[in-house]
């Protein structure tokens, strides 16, 4: 855990969140800012920063997050959806713990 995170503080339970999905190594919830009728996050409980940051090691992990995003998904009766995540300050990051945003609920704009 890093001090002042604020996913940290959400992981200790020092802060409260809509939480939609819990188990050992993952915690998904709403985003208190939401782009999208469901816009959730799902964060790995241990402090990772940025997706760089993930090893080999955490492969697992790493389906993890995106299993749970799908699990979201069918748990909305999502029939399309988009999963994004932010990686550092110049692709948008703005919490330094990684996360995946799952958006859906509405048409999804085309990105390009």
């Amino acid at each position: 855990m890093t001090t002042d995170c604020i996913f940290c503080k959400i992981v200790a339970g020092e802060l409260g969140c809509d939480k939609l999905y819990e188990d050992d190594s993952v915690l998904a919830f709403r985003d208190i800012s939401p782009k999208a009728p469901v816009h959730g996050l799902v964060i790995p409980k241990r402090h990772v920063a940025t997706l760089d940051d993930f090893t080999d090691d955490d492969a697992e992990l790493l389906g993890r997050l995106m299993r749970t995003a799908t699990a979201i998904a069918a748990d909305h009766n999502l029939e399309g959806y988009r999963i994004a995540m932010n990686v550092n300050a110049l692709g948008g990051q703005v919490v330094f713990h990684a996360h995946l945003h799952i958006l859906g609920g509405r048409q999804m704009r085309h990105m390009g």
